[in-house]
């Protein structure tokens, strides 16, 4: 398993970060193979998903180094210990847990904690996170992220929520180090259509569009 610090560097590189929910544990395998077949190497399997420790373990053993996988909607830290058991290598959550942060830190795992205003930001970042979520993203858009960026140049944020490849560039240009897509691309209304083909497009369109947009930013 790859060291903390350069999971965060590879995260930063990537560029993007794909979601995966899905209702069942099935459709979830399924959308993670169809995400990398489409280029995305970064996956993140949320816990919302039914047996989700299960899938990511299942992951792990099969796409091992071929992809970047983490635990996505991490509440606990019991839920933390049985990612990282399972092989994920970082955790990210919807809010700020200074209880999910420490653990995640004692597993010696990067954790991306959620925010949305400038003192959760702040106060993500002074309690360890090692990137930090900002959502829900499309609720002020690009230019929020500028904003916040304007007190806190030196806090790494990721936007999640309403981010795809239609607005990802401006994200970046705003000062995103990455992106999380995640209903844009693994739509659950494809899962249930079992068109898993489509993910792999979307994951392809999304990917080039992502390169694109940090060469010219």
């Amino acid at each position: 398993m790859r060291e903390r610090n350069e999971v965060v560097a590879q995260i930063r590189n990537l560029g993007v970060v794909a979601i995966v929910r899905a209702d069942t544990g099935d459709e979830a395998l399924a959308a993670a193979r169809a995400v990398r077949e489409g280029s995305l190497r970064a996956i993140e399997v949320t816990f919302t998903v039914p047996g989700a420790a299960e899938i990511i373990r299942r992951l792990a053993e099969e796409m091992g180094d071929e992809i970047l996988l983490g635990a996505g909607t991490v509440l606990t830290a019991d839920q933390a210990r049985e990612a990282v058991a399972a092989g994920a290598e970082y955790l990210i959550a919807p809010d700020t847990d200074p209880e999910v942060i420490a653990e995640a830190h004692r597993l010696g795992r990067p954790i991306f904690p959620g925010a949305f205003s400038p003192s959760e930001v702040a106060r993500a970042w002074k309690l360890g996170a090692d990137l930090i979520k900002l959502f829900p993203a499309a609720r002020l858009g690009p230019a929020y992220l500028k904003d916040l960026r304007g007190p806190f140049p030196q806090i790494p944020l990721v936007p999640v929520g309403g981010v795809d490849a239609s607005n990802c560039a401006d994200y970046f240009r705003n000062g995103a180090v990455a992106i999380g897509v995640g209903g844009k691309l693994v739509d659950r209304a494809l899962l249930r259509e079992g068109r898993y083909d489509e993910i792999t497009r979307r994951a392809r369109e999304l990917a080039a569009t992502v390169q694109v947009a940090r060469q010219s930013g």
